[in-house]
């Protein structure tokens, strides 16, 4: 059993984690940034940073004094080292570099997205390799099949923005608080998601790719109108994006014997998105596999389970690993049409 310190600091959450081998996690720490974010409606990297700096160092203590155990103990330092905001990034990497040649311990550069990727396997051992995975994030949308710890196959990915990304600015355009996607969920309860009429971009597309710049607009458009409730616009948005998801998932399926389907990442949280998702995996014969809420969002225990899962298999990185903003699961991928892929 192998005992593995993670920091994740890619985006507004500072987070320190204690992750075993054999799956448990023995403490953890998150501290969120949305009261200093919410007044400009999304993140600001230079505040985000700033607040890493001043956080980080002292969730390491409480992780380590409420674990009991000393930095000398841990076999490895695990530290998100891309893609995110480069200035968060650079401090929690920083720290981790810090931290790994202080102890004498091997440095583990994680790449955020394998962090997400491998987090279902934190909490369902019976995971098994390869699995389907459907990342969805604030940052990120894509569809990649999981064939090993450091083996991805990327199938589709997003032409433009990102499925968090539209639910924080369909958020900000109905007036809701920051993060929008916890906003847009609660508010639809009370909506029709059949009551406005918006867009399914590229449903129907031979490619399993996303995009969600088009669906952004309808809302905002939808909003300028003044003829439809926020509650309904807020649920038929969420409904087009659950529509988009399940149509390129299936495609996505079809090119794919992978065993299982897996759904990550922030959006992943969203209680509506998991049960369609979960129906389409029962539709197709594949079994279905989520990690809980806590953990589809940002944290560290997912970058320590990834960095142990990458110390078995000795995949470890000297001091000199560069800080990323962009690092793809799949680097062969070919380049998709469009402009601002996210990798």
């Amino acid at each position: 059993m192998t005992l593995i310190l993670g920091l994740e600091s890619s985006c507004d959450d500072s987070a320190v984690a204690l992750v075993t081998s054999d799956r448990r996690i023995v403490a953890q720490r998150v501290v969120g940034q949305n009261q200093a974010h919410a007044p400009f409606g999304g993140v600001v990297p230079e505040i985000a940073a700033r607040a890493h700096v001043e956080v980080l160092p002292g969730l390491v203590r409480e992780v380590l004094d409420e674990a009991g155990v000393a930095l000398s103990q841990v076999d490895a330092i695990a530290a998100t080292a891309g893609p995110g905001l480069i200035g968060g990034v650079m401090v929690g990497l920083l720290t981790g570099k810090g931290l790994a040649l202080a102890s004498g311990k091997p440095l583990v550069a994680v790449n955020h997205l394998e962090g997400h990727a491998l987090s279902p396997r934190l909490v369902d051992p019976a995971l098994g390799f390869p699995y389907l995975l459907l990342l969805a994030s604030g940052g990120h949308c894509q569809l990649l099949e999981v064939r090993g710890v450091g083996d991805y196959r990327r199938l589709g990915t997003t032409i433009d923005d990102a499925a968090g990304e539209a639910f924080d600015k369909a958020a900000k355009l109905l007036g809701l608080p920051y993060p929008g996607g916890p906003a847009i969920e609660a508010l639809a309860k009370d909506g029709d998601p059949r009551a406005v009429p918006l867009p399914r971009p590229l449903l129907g597309s031979a490619e399993p790719h996303f995009s969600f710049a088009g669906l952004k607009s309808a809302v905002q458009r939808a909003v300028a109108a003044g003829t439809h409730k926020p509650a309904d616009i807020a649920a038929s948005f969420q409904q087009a994006v659950v529509d988009c998801f399940i149509d390129r998932t299936r495609r996505a399926l079809a090119v794919s014997d992978a065993p299982a389907l897996v759904v990550a990442g922030g959006v992943a949280a969203n209680s509506v998105v998991r049960a369609a998702l979960e129906d389409l995996a029962a539709e197709q014969g594949r079994a279905f596999s989520v990690p809980p809420g806590w953990l589809c969002t940002d944290n560290a225990a997912m970058i320590a389970w990834a960095g142990a899962e990458r110390f078995a298999e000795g995949l470890v990185d000297g001091l000199d690993a560069p800080a990323r903003a962009r690092w793809p699961l799949d680097e062969s991928a070919e380049a998709v049409r469009g402009a601002g892929v996210k990798a």
